[in-house]
């Protein structure tokens, strides 16, 4: 199967199937995907997104960021549920280059799980029905929100940290069409430092950080989201396939 999904104006859309879980099983492929922004479909990359058959799209970007960016096109049956989950915009100001883009990164994404919890769990609730699929979650960039938000659905069906870091960091791959694509529209703006990175070590600090606040990953979405254990399992029942390993 494809894990990452051509486009000529969206870069960094992915099937986040194919990953082994600790029990044995297997998401499934074409049940959940990754991206930047869906504002930016239009022809070609219309049809290529059509032809993916997506039922729901769960865009988490702020609705200013909506407005100036455009969201993906109504189509005829899909949902669209925009469910922004930052609370406190980003101070690049604050950012001392000595303690390095991954802390950074994964001190932001902690900020997201303390305000977002209302939309965090209407969008993990949304995830775990399985009429919703397929789903595309998507930001602007498809990597800090998003990445933030996919880790939790992949760590609560039992895919293991690593692979769970290695598919955050697979964004590495578009940094350089980002990087293009904002200097092509702002010109004469400074970047900043960590503009368009996933270094691997951001992910593996924020699952880190939040078991160490809640136990686990699944401490945090029952304990404060307020997920249940049915609403896990029909999770963990729609989004993998084959038996659970008796070993």
């Amino acid at each position: 199967m494809i894990r990452h999904i051509e486009f000529a104006n969206v870069h960094n859309f992915r099937d986040v199937g194919g990953y082994a879980t600790k029990d044995g099983r297997t998401v499934r492929w074409q049940r959940l995907y990754r991206a930047d922004s869906l504002g930016w479909l239009t022809g070609q990359d219309l049809d290529t997104f059509r032809a993916l058959r997506v039922k729901t799209v769960i865009d988490l970007r702020h609705p200013m960021e909506v407005e100036k960016a455009g969201r993906v096109p109504e189509e005829h049956g899909l949902a669209y549920r925009n469910l922004p989950i930052e609370g406190r915009r980003w101070n690049l100001a604050t950012y001392d280059g000595t303690q390095g883009v991954a802390r950074f990164l994964a001190d932001r994404y902690l900020e997201v799980t303390e305000d977002g919890v209302a939309n965090l769990r209407t969008a993990v609730t949304t995830i775990a029905q399985a009429d919703s699929a397929p789903v595309v979650v998507h930001c602007a960039a498809g990597k800090d929100r998003t990445g933030l938000l996919t880790a939790m659905i992949l760590s609560l069906v039992g895919v293991p940290d690593d692979d769970i870091v290695a598919d955050y960091a697979l964004t590495g791959l578009a940094t350089e069409r980002f990087i293009a694509d904002w200097r092509r529209r702002h010109p004469e703006a400074s970047m900043w430092a960590g503009f368009g990175l996933a270094p691997a070590e951001t992910m593996r600090l924020f699952l880190d950080d939040l078991t160490s606040r809640h136990g686990s990953i699944e401490g945090y979405v029952t304990g404060v989201l307020g997920l249940d254990d049915a609403a896990i399992g029909e999770l963990r029942d729609h989004l993998l396939t084959g038996s659970i390993s008796s070993g």
